[in-house]
This record gives structure tokens, C-alpha cells and sequence, in this order.
């Protein structure tokens, strides 16, 4: 098998545990890529790429861009804040007006979930979700299992705890049917509030005290507090939260092991980690950005791959 079993990356569960090992065995020659003085190779040079965010975005735009450009892409991004998206222009009208301009594949994050699968049915160009609403975030999960299996050798096996705001993040749910379909036994920690009700029927444990859920797993994955995406007050204050859920040096030193520490960002230094621990060796967090462009480089190519 040399290419994926669908068009588009929707979601990770629309993935095979064998799409998944593809893309890391992708990855892994494009990790050497990078890492070479010439970090340049033409794979995508007749392919055009817009990268379509109508939601902020830092390190997965820049990251995506990054990857396209070492691929020889050529690259248009777009914004909705300085757009006619402002002037009332619906989402089709636009994607469909940067098709008109012969763009081969879109990469797009949007507030609604769904969105990206809406387009999906509307148009013909490779899709990328780069994160829609409270769904999915494919490719971050994609690169924290692969930064797992750089760390530990495989992830089939590995107890992984999520911890955090499990109510509002995409990638925790895209974390979960990655680390399943590749055999990884996952837990959710968090106040009850941020858990939702159905996270059990999706085959995860629950634990709500935090020291009892590092001291189970292999690897914490620290999510961030989207107090963007809360409607209500989940709880008293971030200042609460940090004594009751946030992972710091002495926490970690109270348990009889050493666990690996990852954070997709941006990090809220001193709520949900400390300073000591997110800067600390046992933690892989700038390694899951550099990561990033590397899988990111593998799903672009093995897209593009389907329709050349």
C-alpha cells in the first residue's frame, strides 16, 4: 500500500490503522528531509495549495505553510478577517472562487464542526482539516502519536492520559481514535465539568484526580484551557484550576516513575503546566512542533498522490 484509502483528511476517524503507519513511515523520510542542510524537495511542484483559516491560528499555519514550501508547493493564504467573508460571501463562494483560480488542494480551519466535510461534498480539490470547531484536529493528532512513537518505539501498548479541557478541544478527540487505532490504552483527567458525558461510550477511562492518572499512564498530554470556546463557567478561576489540575515539578516528583510530558500549545504557562516541567527533558513538547511539518509534509504528499 502506497497511498491513502481516502481523498481527503477529514478526521481521524475516517483513517485505517494502516493510513496512520503510511503517514509515519512518510514522515519519517521526510524527518531526514528537514534535517538536511537542503531542507527543499520538488514532490508537489505542480500542486497549488490555499490555506483557507477563518479562525487564528500560529503554530499549525505556520506549520502547514512550512511544509507545503519544503515541498515546492506553490502557496496562497487567506484570511477571513481581511475578506469578503466579512461582506457576507458564503463559505462555498469562497472556497469555489480560490478553486476558480486552479488551486489543487485546500487546507482550512474553521469555528463550525464540519465545515471542512461539508466542502468535501461540494467540491473536487483535497481537503485538509486543519481543525473545525470542537470536532477534529487530525493532523495534531497524527503528530503527537508520532512524536510517541519516536519517543517510546511504538505506541501499541503505551498508557496515555489526556488532561484538561477534554469538553472543548479537538484534539482530544482526535487524539482518542489515534491512539486507539494504533493500540494505545487512553484516560481522560479533568474536572467533571470539562468531561463530557459521552466520553465513555468511546472505549476511554476516566479518572478526576490528577496524581492517580500520571501515576497510571506512560504519557500526559496537557491540553490547554479554551476559555474562547466556554459559553458557561466551567470553574472558579484558572488559579483553582492550576492547584487542582495543573501538572507541576513537585507533582511529577511524587510519583515512583518518570512519565513523558506533551502539550499540543499554546501553553498557559503556570495554569495547566509549569515552567519547570513544560522546559524539562522528560518533556517532547517542542519535538511534536518539529513534528508537526514533517507529518504535515507526509499528508499533503500522500494526498496529492491520489489525484496525480
Amino acid at each position: 500500500m502506497n497511498m491513502l484509502s481516502t481523498k481527503h483528511l477529514l478526521g481521524i476517524k475516517d483513517l485505517t490503522p494502516e493510513d496512520l503507519h503510511l503517514i509515519f513511515e512518510t514522515a519519517d523520510n521526510f524527518k531526514d528531509v528537514i534535517n538536511r542542510p537542503i531542507k527543499k524537495v520538488p514532490s508537489l511542484r505542480d500542486i497549488t495549495i490555499a490555506n483557507v483559516f477563518f479562525e487564528n491560528s500560529t503554530r499549525t499555519r505556520l506549520s502547514f505553510e512550512l511544509a507545503e514550501k519544503r515541498l515546492s508547493a506553490d502557496v496562497i493564504n487567506f484570511s477571513s478577517a481581511s475578506s469578503s467573508v466579512k461582506k457576507g460571501e458564503t463559505l462555498l463562494d469562497t472556497v469555489n472562487n480560490i478553486l476558480s483560480m486552479k488551486v489543487d488542494m485546500i487546507v482550512m480551519r474553521h469555528s463550525s464542526p464540519g465545515a471542512p466535510h461539508f466542502l468535501s461534498r461540494h467540491i473536487d480539490a483535497n481537503i485538509v482539516n486543519a481543525g473545525d470547531g470542537t470536532h477534529e484536529h487530525p493532523t495534531q493528532a497524527l503528530l503527537d502519536s508520532y512524536s510517541i512513537r519516536e519517543k517510546h518505539g511504538d505506541v501499541a501498548g503505551k498508557k496515555v492520559v489526556i488532561v484538561g479541557d477534554i469538553l472543548h478541544s479537538r484534539v482530544a478527540l482526535s487524539n482518542i481514535f489515534a491512539l486507539q487505532k494504533l493500540g494505545a490504552e487512553v484516560m481522560v483527567c479533568g474536572p467533571n465539568t470539562l468531561i463530557p458525558r459521552y466520553i465513555r461510550e468511546l472505549g476511554v477511562k476516566v479518572e478526576l484526580d490528577i496524581k492517580k492518572a500520571l501515576q497510571w499512564c506512560d504519557i500526559a498530554n496537557v491540553l490547554r484551557i479554551q476559555m474562547e470556546r466556554q459559553q458557561t463557567k466551567n470553574f472558579p478561576s484558572t488559579r483553582e484550576y492550576a492547584m487542582y489540575y495543573g501538572v507541576n515539578k513537585q507533582l511529577l516528583e511524587s510519583l515512583d516513575k518518570e512519565i513523558t510530558i506533551m502539550h499540543p500549545g499554546p501553553i498557559n504557562r503556570g495554569v495547566e503546566l509549569t515552567s519547570d516541567v513544560a522546559d524539562a527533558d522528560n518533556a517532547i513538547i517542542l519535538d511534536q512542533v518539529e513534528n508537526g511539518v514533517a507529518v504535515r509534509m507526509a499528508v499533503l504528499y500522500l494526498l496529492a498522490g491520489r489525484t496525480q
